[in-house]
Formats: C-alpha cells, sequence, structure tokens
C-alpha cells in the first residue's frame, strides 16, 4: 500500500495520494513525484505533506519573524533553491543574498 522512494512516502487515504514529502527535496524526489501522479494517483486529489520538510520550518519561522516585526534574509542558496523561493513566493517576504557580507549590509 504504501511505496517508499529514498526519502518520501507515498500512501493512499481515503481515495487521495499523499506524499510525505522528506526534510530534504532533491532530485530524487522528482522520481517519487512523477510516480505519485502518473501511476499510484490516476484519479483524485494528490496532497503533498510538507509537515516533515525544510519548507515547512522555513515558513513558521518567517511567520513568527514577520509576527514580530522581523526581517529575514538568506544567502548561499543554489539557483535551484532560489527558483523555488521565487516560484512559491516566499522571495516575497524572505530577502535572498549572494553572501554573508551582503545580507548584512542589506538588512
Amino acid at each position: 500500500m504504501a511505496e517508499t522512494a529514498e526519502r518520501a512516502i507515498v500512501r493512499r487515504r481515503n481515495g487521495a495520494t499523499v506524499i510525505d514529502m522528506p526534510a530534504h527535496i532533491d532530485i530524487s524526489t522528482e522520481a517519487t513525484l512523477d510516480t505519485a501522479y502518473s501511476e499510484l494517483a490516476p484519479k483524485g486529489a494528490l496532497l503533498l505533506n510538507f509537515t516533515a520538510s525544510g519548507i515547512a520550518l522555513i515558513v513558521g519561522m518567517l511567520a513568527r519573524a514577520r509576527k514580530e516585526g522581523r526581517a529575514v534574509a538568506a544567502y548561499g542558496l543554489s539557483d535551484h533553491y532560489r527558483e523555488i523561493f521565487e516560484v512559491t513566493r516566499l522571495a516575497d517576504f524572505i530577502g535572498l543574498f549572494p553572501n554573508e557580507q551582503a545580507a548584512v549590509a542589506g538588512h
């Protein structure tokens, strides 16, 4: 019933396919998502569970910082993660910098 990819877990629940996303999302996650979408979830909803992922932790920290009026910045992101921050619009709330010096100067 449940299929384990390298670190993501795919399972069915009430007609939906649930993918428990790993803490570290990388290229190995792509195969799990592709398999879940095309083979394991031909019908019904596809639910991505980010509870244990790094993204959930970042969003939680960002919400807390915004509530307290604190700025949040990040640096050292690979092109892949910079794109994720931009596509998910996290970059609208987190300043993205190329290095620590720029982040310190830009906050």
